[in-house]
């Protein structure tokens, strides 16, 4: 594949632009590895004329910057000790990466690399940008994500170097790292750079889309009390692991959706509907304009059906 690197100098992204550029993108959703396959009537060539680029870098706040492989994203900031990179995403990301990093970052050193968890499609090679700046960058996360990493022993996803338990600080409080509970995962870190307003969340949400097909790696009621804690960080921008950026109310309607799935399937699980009734029943037609409606619904709903019978409701 071409790669191809946005036209023009880097252009920050102003509050108000961000639903124009969710409008303006394509992205695929967590755990996906291609882009969609909604290929326009000129065939293939057009399509491939059509698509985004590869990878993209933009500036979401004064030295921050989303850096963008395909259908997944990580953030890199540029800090008064040097750069914090969020998420390598893959051996073949991170080359990019690094590149990316050097070419908005000119002179600066690496400061450290930071998991938002432990997923190998966001995590995976760290080596990539270690061997680029420095093999002693120090990698963080929170602590449930070192026994897998070390069990998994893959020389492209290291365990970190340091861990935390809820909160940690780092370049001197310009990051903050937070733990919100079980959610998507169980480790993982959402960053926040106080002075930007700007938070980092990964797989455990997105902006005004289904949960990753039929939520077998979500913890619930975990999931809830998640989302509340990140709107107790005070940010005002939100930069996901997939897809477009949004602000505090795309975050609340995130919440709004799983409590309203949750709601639905609970209700025809009391009233004895088995999984493929529920399925076949519970459309969630408020959510019908939300990416990933046709491939996740009834993925979704599904899922927490299992869940809410494994957890023993009737």
């Amino acid at each position: 594949m071409i790669r191809k690197r946005s036209s023009g100098p880097i252009s920050r992204i102003p509050p108000l632009s961000l639903v124009a550029l969710g409008a303006s993108l394509s992205w695929v959703a967590c755990g996906g590895g291609e882009a969609p396959s909604d290929e326009p009537a000129g065939g293939a060539e057009a399509a491939a004329a059509d698509a985004p680029p590869q990878f993209e870098t933009t500036e979401v706040a004064d030295g921050v910057y989303q850096f963008r492989w395909i259908g997944h994203n990580a953030l890199f900031a540029v800090t008064s000790e040097g750069v914090f990179a969020f998420d390598p995403i893959s051996v073949e990301a991170a080359g990019t990466y690094a590149e990316e990093i050097r070419r908005v970052a000119p002179g600066t050193e690496l400061a450290a690399i930071v998991y938002s968890h432990n997923h190998a499609d966001h995590a995976t090679g760290a080596e990539v940008l270690r061997e680029a700046f420095g093999a002693d960058v120090p990698i963080y996360a929170h602590r449930n994500a070192d026994a897998p990493l070390r069990e998994a022993a893959n020389p492209d996803l290291p365990p970190p170097t340091d861990t935390f338990d809820e909160t940690m600080t780092l370049a001197g409080g310009e990051i903050e790292l937070h733990y919100l509970g079980r959610s998507h995962s169980d480790d993982i870190a959402v960053g926040f750079l106080p002075a930007h307003g700007l938070a980092f969340a990964v797989d455990f949400v997105a902006r005004d889309r289904f949960g990753y097909q039929d939520l077998g790696s979500f913890h619930f009621p975990d999931q809830f009390d998640a989302i509340e804690g990140l709107l107790e960080i005070p940010f005002e921008t939100i930069v996901f692991g997939h897809g477009p950026p949004g602000d505090r109310a795309a975050i609340e309607r995130q919440l709004t959706y799983y409590r309203d799935l949750d709601a639905a399937v609970r209700a025809a699980v009391e009233a004895g509907l088995s999984e493929d009734e529920t399925a076949a029943t519970v459309l969630m037609e408020d959510y019908s304009h939300w990416d990933r409606y046709d491939d996740w619904r009834e993925l979704n709903v599904r899922g927490m059906h299992r869940k809410l019978l494994a957890a023993g409701a009737q």
